[in-house]
């Protein structure tokens, strides 16, 4: 596979390269692309160095696939280029995530949605992707009627410059800042821009992004989004009202079986979920789970992964995996 990393100088286009190596994916030519100001500069992939190139010259060049994460504009404006000239498109951005003509996939769930047709394929925003992880083998067995959830996510969501604000922070050092207010010792319940209704864009796409993965439109999902000062991974707290009732050995066991989860969950030996032990791991952690005893059939969990893993580039590169294993490009 001739394959295009576009951002490949960003957070998530770094763990992408890694994340390729691991998993060893065939690529007989790699394209590492970004903006401008990064052209000519050097990387390195599997022990080889790369000159990074511009948006135009890896169009030209016709790869088979080109992994997105250099945001929206640039997926909106380029990904449409890249997929004229035959390349599969698989974007990490907003951009394309509920535009009714593209899919968005989880793997695991929904990859057998994808055709050959499909040439530019959204993957879902990281706290979607694990909340949807832990809630389609449920969903499957119980059936959803309404979702809340909290989630608990690390500066690495934003960026390098909020990486940088936390650093800085605890360093006791003025710089430049991502957030409106300090991170350090510090919970903001504001991630992305703030909408018409009240809600922040993430909290949206939490809403939404799952009916459309899970294909039902008949639960509904309610979320608050707090930024809080881990340098990475993302925690969310969920409670799930079904229409049927469940037992919860087995909900423990139906989760255990379900290929990317892991379940956490002894109080006994303080055993649950934290961001910093699912740090560099493609898993999705579910711990704390316990009957919510305020409402008939209704669920807790906490749920932990590393959103720059599986929450952005391991599911990105497995929904390219599955693309070249089913000879879909």
């Amino acid at each position: 596979m001739k394959v295009a990393v576009v951002g490949a100088t960003g957070m998530v286009g770094e763990v992408m390269l890694k994340v390729l190596a691991e998993r060893q994916f065939p690529i007989s030519e790699l394209l590492l692309v970004a903006s401008e100001r990064s052209v000519g500069k050097k990387m390195e992939y599997n022990g080889k160095e790369y000159a990074i190139i511009g948006l135009a010259d890896a169009v030209a060049q016709k790869p088979d696939i080109a992994i997105f994460s250099a945001g929206g504009d640039t997926s909106l404006e380029w990904a449409p280029k890249f997929a004229e000239v035959g390349t599969t498109v698989v974007d990490n951005s907003s951009a394309w995530r509920m535009d009714p003509t593209k899919k968005l996939v989880v793997p695991e769930i929904n990859a057998d949605v994808l055709t050959k047709e499909d040439k530019i394929i959204a993957n879902p925003n990281c706290s979607t992707i694990q909340l949807v992880m832990a809630l389609a083998p449920l969903h499957k067995k119980y059936k959803m009627k309404r979702v809340l959830v909290s989630t608990y996510q690390s500066v690495s969501g934003t960026g390098v410059k909020a990486v940088k604000q936390l650093e800085n922070e605890i360093a006791g050092v003025e710089g430049e800042m991502a957030y409106p207010y300090p991170i350090s010792r510090n919970a903001l319940p504001h991630c992305d821009v703030f909408l018409e209704n009240g809600y922040t864009k993430e909290e949206m796409k939490l809403a939404r992004e799952p009916q459309k993965i899970l294909d039902d439109r008949t639960f509904s999902v309610s979320a608050t989004a707090v930024r809080i000062p881990t340098a990475g991974g993302h925690s969310e707290s969920v409670n799930v009202e079904f229409e049927n009732d469940f037992d919860l050995s087995d909900v423990r066991k139906l989760l255990h079986e379900t290929p990317g989860v892991v379940v956490q969950d002894n109080p006994d030996t303080n055993t649950y979920p934290m961001p910093i032990y699912a740090h560099d791991k493609d898993d999705v952690f579910v711990g704390r789970i316990r009957r919510d005893e305020t409402q008939r059939n209704t669920l807790n969990m906490w749920i932990v992964a590393d959103n720059l893993r599986k929450g952005a580039a391991t599911n990105a590169v497995q929904i390219a995996e599955y693309l070249v294993k089913n000879q879909l490009v």
